[in-house]
Parts: C-alpha cells; sequence; structure tokens
C-alpha cells in the first residue's frame, strides 16, 4: 500500500536559493540567446552531469573505480560546480537510498513520498540538513573533502563569476543558470522517475527502473534497476546495446591512468543468475506477503475452526506451537491460507526472474503463517457465522 506524507518538516525558506536560480533564467527574454551561449550551455551540461555521475555517484557514492588523490579532489570541485551541496553530503544521502531503497529510511521514496517530493521536496527537509556523515567515512578522513563539503557552494560561485567576467549577463544567464536549472532536474530525475517509469530486468527489492531515453539524458545513469543489482559496477549499462556515456569515458580516461580499477559484473551477474542476498530476499518476501490479507485468512480459519473444533482449541494449539506455526498450519487443513504454489505464481507475476522466487516463496509464506499465528492468537475473532 503507497503512503503520503505531508511533509511538515520542509524546511521552506531553505528552498528561496534554488527558486531564485531558476527565475533567473527568466532574464534569457532580455539578454537574448545565441549559439554562442546555447553550446556553452550545452558544455557545461555536459561536463558537470559527467561530473555528477562519474564523482558524485560512481566514485564517491560507490567507489565503483579508482584515481588519485589530485584526481579525487579534483572531481570533488568539478563536482560542486553543479551547485548540487558538497561532495560528502551527496555521498552519504545516496549511500542511506541504496541502504533503504523505497522504505521509509529511504530519503526520496516515490512509492512512499509521492512524485513530487521524490524528485525535489526531499532536499530541502529538516533531516537533509542534519547529516550523519558516519557512512562516508572513508572519504571524511580527507580533509580537503571534509573543507570543500564545508563550503559547498564555492565552486558554483566561482564558475558563474567566471563566465559573467568573460560573457557577460548572456552567458551568465544561458550558460550557467540555464545549464544548472537543466541539470538540476536531469539528476532529480534519477530519484523520481527512475523509480516509476521503465522496466525491471532484475529483483532488487524496490522500484528502481531501466529508462533509456533517461540514460541518454542522463549519460548512463537511466539504467537505473541494473544499478540496483550491482550497485558496484562502473558501467551502468550492462548490455551492448544499453549506452552509458559516462562509463565510455570514464574508460577512455583509464587508458592514460587518470583512474583504474574498473570495477565490472560477472557474467552471472548480468545474466540474473546469481542468488539474491538474504535481506533482498526478506524485504521482496515481505511486499509479496503483504499482497495477501492477513485479517481476511484469519477470519475464514476462525469461521472453519469455530464449526469444528472450537476457536479455543485452536488458541491452545498455537499457544504450544508458538515457535512452530508452520508445522502447525501444515498439520490442520487449512484451505484458506495461501499455497506454496500461490506463492510461486503470484511471484512470477510481480518480479523478474530470479533463481531466488524460490526463496522469496517459501519465506513469504512463513511471514504469513507468523501473521496469522499472532492474529488468531490476540483475536478477538468472534467468526461472521456467530459460531463460538
Amino acid at each position: 500500500m503507497r503512503q503520503r506524507h505531508h511533509h511538515n518538516d520542509i524546511v521552506y525558506p531553505g528552498s528561496i536559493p534554488f527558486v531564485l536560480v531558476h527565475f533567473a533564467c527568466i532574464g534569457i527574454l532580455w539578454t537574448g540567446v545565441s549559439q554562442a551561449t546555447l553550446l556553452l550551455c550545452a558544455i557545461l551540461y555536459f561536463v558537470r552531469m559527467f561530473a555528477i555521475t562519474a564523482g558524485n555517484h560512481r566514485y564517491f557514492s560507490h567507489r565503483a573505480y579508482k584515481t588519485s588523490r589530485a584526481g579525487q579532489l579534483f572531481m570533488a570541485i568539478m563536482c560542486q560546480t553543479a551547485a548540487q551541496r558538497g561532495v560528502l553530503w551527496w555521498a552519504a544521502q545516496h549511500r542511506m537510498h541504496h541502504k533503504h531503497s523505497d522504505t521509509e529510511l529511504d530519503p526520496h521514496s516515490p512509492r512512499l513520498e509521492g512524485f513530487l517530493y521524490a524528485h525535489v521536496g526531499w532536499i530541502f527537509a529538516r533531516k537533509s540538513y542534519n547529516i550523519d556523515y558516519s557512512g562516508v567515512s572513508d572519504l571524511t578522513k580527507y580533509p580537503e573533502l571534509v573543507w570543500l563539503n564545508k563550503y559547498r557552494y564555492l565552486p558554483a560561485f566561482v564558475l558563474a563569476v567566471s563566465i559573467y567576467w568573460i560573457g557577460g549577463w548572456e552567458a551568465l544567464l544561458v550558460g550557467f543558470f540555464l545549464s544548472t536549472v537543466i541539470l538540476y532536474h536531469g539528476t532529480f530525475a534519477i530519484n523520481s522517475l527512475a523509480h516509476v517509469i521503465g522496466n525491471q530486468r532484475y529483483v532488487t527489492g524496490d522500484d528502481s527502473r531501466n529508462n533509456w531515453w533517461l540514460a541518454l539524458f542522463t549519460l548512463g545513469e537511466g539504467w537505473h534497476n541494473n544499478h540496483h543489482h550491482f550497485q558496484g559496477s562502473t558501467r551502468q549499462g550492462f548490455l551492448w546495446w544499453e549506452v552509458d556515456i559516462t562509463f565510455y569515458l570514464l574508460k577512455f580516461l583509464s587508458l592514460f591512468g587518470v583512474v583504474w580499477d574498473l570495477r565490472a559484473p560477472s557474467a552471472a551477474v548480468i545474466s540474473g543468475e546469481r542468488r539474491l542476498a538474504r535481506p533482498i530476499v526478506e524485504k521482496v518476501a515481505q511486499e509479496l506477503a503483504a499482497t495477501f490479507s492477513v485479517a481476511r485468512i484469519s477470519k475464514h480459519i476462525a469461521e472453519a475452526w469455530a464449526s469444528t473444533h472450537g476457536l479455543e482449541e485452536l488458541r491452545e494449539r498455537l499457544l504450544k506451537a508458538r515457535n512452530q506455526a508452520e508445522a502447525l498450519m501444515a498439520e490442520v487443513h487449512l484451505p484458506e491460507m495461501p499455497t506454496l504454489d500461490e506463492l510461486r505464481r503470484r511471484a512470477r507475476e510481480m518480479y523478474a526472474q530470479s533463481p531466488s522466487l524460490e526463496d522469496i516463496a517459501e519465506r513469504a509464506r512463513q511471514i504469513i503463517l507468523e501473521a496469522v499465528s499472532v492474529e488468531l492468537l490476540n483475536g478477538p475473532l468472534t467468526p461472521a457465522s456467530g459460531t463460538a
């Protein structure tokens, strides 16, 4: 069931600079737009999108490849010219997203918080200002990154001033502000659209999706389901036809020793033959189990037992077998309880093919049995027929 929050924690004054950056683009109506400034806009979008995808995302958040300390600092500076806060903040939030994707602890889940909040509102939530950086201790050990994270908008300010000094108002408004706004929403689309529109090749326990046109617009980030399936891969377009410009550029840089140790998924990972990690199996099984009504199943069981054995006998047996609910349920005839075959069939309908679907179905049945057992024990479960 999808849940919507009221988002009372959003710090609206904090969004004022963000809104002003958007309004600055209106100045284009007075300055006009030349081919030169449009080209500048495109170049700044491309270069900074590469910095975000290769730097903020694949390097700082996932450590999908290696570079020198100087290369790391240069990449961090380039990342922060995009005005998307500091690299430590970006990585900390993104690691939290992967750890709790599409759950209550996800900073930006369209499933739980709604599309608009996941796209942009979350950035101005109070919790986004009070970041726990313990999750990026591998990055906070570098004082230059900590300093740069503290002065998060300095690189963007320097870039804006430089553009104005070289090209004037038109260059500033078209080249910097317009490209920055497009860059914002290109990046944010991965948090929102990539969890709503597209297909799911892999079972990942969340709503991540692959989307080819988002991949083109974001230099490869649109292969989001691939990425959630194997987060540590430098390449997110797993198949030959899945265009991933960021990976191509990193591969090119690796020829000159600028970056190295580009991580890649194994053939088993790409084919989906690798078994899912236990936490993902648990998460998906919980989701599968939730598609069955525990209250309805419990009510039907109560009605059946009340007419033959009596509810008190059922409760007594459940109390004795509190830790063996599955064995007890298997012992008695309960046609209302979904069978493993039913769970397998529904799992195949809901999820992509995976060697772990059997594990998911079995765990989902255990979850339902445990929930029904608790429901029957705690009652009240007066049968609809009125029998005792």
